[in-house]
């Protein structure tokens, strides 16, 4: 969610029981002023947090002027003081999903610990110790979140026939008719079952703005809770995949965002739930 309107946002996705206290709120309001103009980015967004045992992650995610490309994640203790995140690599991606298990300290130099045996021959064994910390951890959980469940309303972005991806500046936003179906709303990040779509779907699709994967063809169908909240007046989607991920939408306004709240763990049980 933007940090221009943090304290607004916040009250909008409160009813998951999620929230900052109020020095937290403070805290952030003014340095992610301070974290904007450091960096030079377009707009910084206040992400979430991840929980942890010792210490919570405050995430803080930045914007550059594509809006798909050009982001940079940071994370921080007290909402003051920020630190960058590393990339996430496939590597890294492949060693988190094999060496980290459990909760996180809440220790970025906490080293996590995975050893597989290599059999070479009937006996010859030899051990491989793979080692990673918490830190490439965070980043790698905080890049699958984004990619798994960050989501947009159908139009809130543009892309220009270069391929830039913006704000779009027109955007009023979707209807409270649009704004209940689940189709309207995209995943904010790379498409990846938008070339399977035959000639006949993609002669429905303005180029322009439905670039994104829908939610809809999520699997497993049903990963989504679609709700209206304050008096029906905001629309509220949660994720039943990441436990934590929350968006919100003022139908007729251009105002929307997610925050995700969690202890980052996927609810891998999530397909016999249903």
């Amino acid at each position: 969610m933007d940090s221009d309107s943090l304290y607004y946002s916040l009250e909008l996705v409160a009813g998951s029981g999620h929230t900052l206290t109020v020095e937290q709120r403070t805290a952030l309001q003014t340095s992610l002023v301070i974290l904007k103009k450091n960096y030079n980015f377009h707009r910084v967004l206040f992400w979430g947090k991840i929980l942890g045992l010792k210490e919570d992650y405050f995430i803080a995610q930045g914007r550059g002027e594509d809006e798909m490309q050009d982001k940079k994640n940071l994370y921080s203790f007290n909402c003051m003081d920020w630190l960058l995140l590393p990339p996430a690599t496939d590597s890294m991606i492949e060693t988190v999903s094999r060496a980290a298990k459990g909760r996180f300290t809440g220790d970025p130099s906490h080293v996590y610990e995975y050893v597989e045996i290599h059999r070479q021959g009937e006996r010859d064994e030899e051990e491989v110790v793979t080692k990673l910390n918490e830190e490439s951890r965070l980043a790698v959980t905080v890049h699958q979140i984004d990619e798994e469940v960050s989501v947009v309303p159908r139009g809130a972005f543009i892309k220009s026939p270069h391929g830039l991806v913006q704000i779009n500046r027109s955007f009023g936003g979707l209807s409270h008719s649009e704004a209940r179906k689940l189709d309207n709303f995209f995943h904010f990040s790379k498409p990846k079952n938008l070339k399977k779509k035959s000639i006949l779907e993609l002669g429905d699709l303005n180029p322009a703005i439905d670039f994104l994967d829908v939610l809809t063809g999520d699997i497993p169908e049903g990963s989504w809770s679609l709700q209206f909240e304050c008096a029906g007046k905001v629309c509220v989607l949660r994720s039943l995949s990441w436990l934590g991920l929350t968006f919100y939408h003022v139908p007729m306004t251009p105002q929307h965002g997610y925050i995700y709240i969690g202890d980052g763990s996927k609810n891998l049980d999530l397909p016999f739930m249903l």
